[in-house]
């Protein structure tokens, strides 16, 4: 089944999508919303009418480290299928940035990923002083490339957008407001939007109760999205801004990530409701 091997990337887009086109201004006054040592875990859900699979764990993770002598948050996700799972469809997929501690520009940007048996190797250098990314890409099917791409403004890796988008102020939204979002994925800029659905009380399945945002998101039309805003994402409704559900349409059924474990978080998740 085609659509497992994209859990670690739908993640990472459900959550990079709330990235603003203004870069900085709208940025919450707790800035930053993690520390060093935040350790986040999802399960990834695939459901096809009454079938419901429980199919993968993804780690996100956040350190404090060094990047050409400048400071810099390292952002790592790990995402596999469960063991059960291996003989069927394995996958093995990781994701590592380097971004700025004061802006989470990104300086670097690594997809290591083996999706039944399928392998991508992506890098990516961003060179702000002459405003260019050069990209190394190596891919089962196809032969290794090196290109050089005109950096666009304002634009992320996946994964430095998942922590910028965790910084932004969106009481500063209002209901239906869109919100631009630029990212580069496959040596491509892609500018998307989000939509600020307000605030709602979540229930989730493991019978805990959250005060969260809701938004829906516009996806790229692909191999297995239908495009259109048939993504949502639950967020808490504190200064951390995690991820709490994600539910996204696909071609066949639908996927699903669902919040498992914090650990280190910078402030209390004052949004869980007791």
């Amino acid at each position: 089944m085609r659509v497992k091997n994209k859990y670690v990337l739908l993640i990472l887009l459900l959550q990079l999508a709330f990235t603003h086109a203004a870069f900085s201004q709208l940025l919450t006054e707790k800035f930053p919303v993690f520390k060093n040592g935040e350790t986040i875990t999802y399960n990834a859900v695939y459901n096809w009418g009454f079938i419901w699979l429980n199919a993968g764990i993804v780690e996100f993770t956040v350190s404090e480290t060094k990047y050409k002598n400048e400071s810099a948050f390292l952002f790592n996700t790990f995402g596999t299928s469960l063991k059960s799972y291996d003989w069927f469809y394995k996958v093995r997929d990781y994701f590592q940035s380097y971004a700025d501690v004061n802006t989470l520009k990104p300086f670097f940007f690594e997809r290591n990923t083996s999706e039944g048996g399928y392998n991508v190797l992506d890098r990516c250098f961003f060179d702000y002083n002459d405003s260019l990314v050069y990209t190394r890409i190596k891919k089962t099917d196809k032969a290794y490339t090196e290109d050089t791409i005109k950096l666009k403004k304002n634009a992320f890796d996946l994964l430095s957008a998942v922590y910028y988008t965790r910084n932004i102020d969106f009481d500063k939204y209002k209901v239906n407001d869109k919100i631009p979002v630029r990212i580069l994925l496959d040596n491509e800029f892609y500018d998307l939007y989000v939509r600020y659905l307000g605030k709602e009380i979540l229930n989730t399945h493991d019978k805990r109760k959250f005060r969260t945002m809701k938004f829906s998101v516009k996806l790229i039309e692909g191999t297995i999205f239908k495009g259109g805003e048939d993504l949502f994402v639950w967020v808490t409704d504190d200064f951390n801004r995690i991820p709490i559900l994600v539910d996204a349409k696909i071609l066949i059924g639908s996927v699903k990530a669902t919040l498992v474990t914090t650990e280190n978080l910078k402030y209390p998740l004052s949004s869980e409701i007791k």
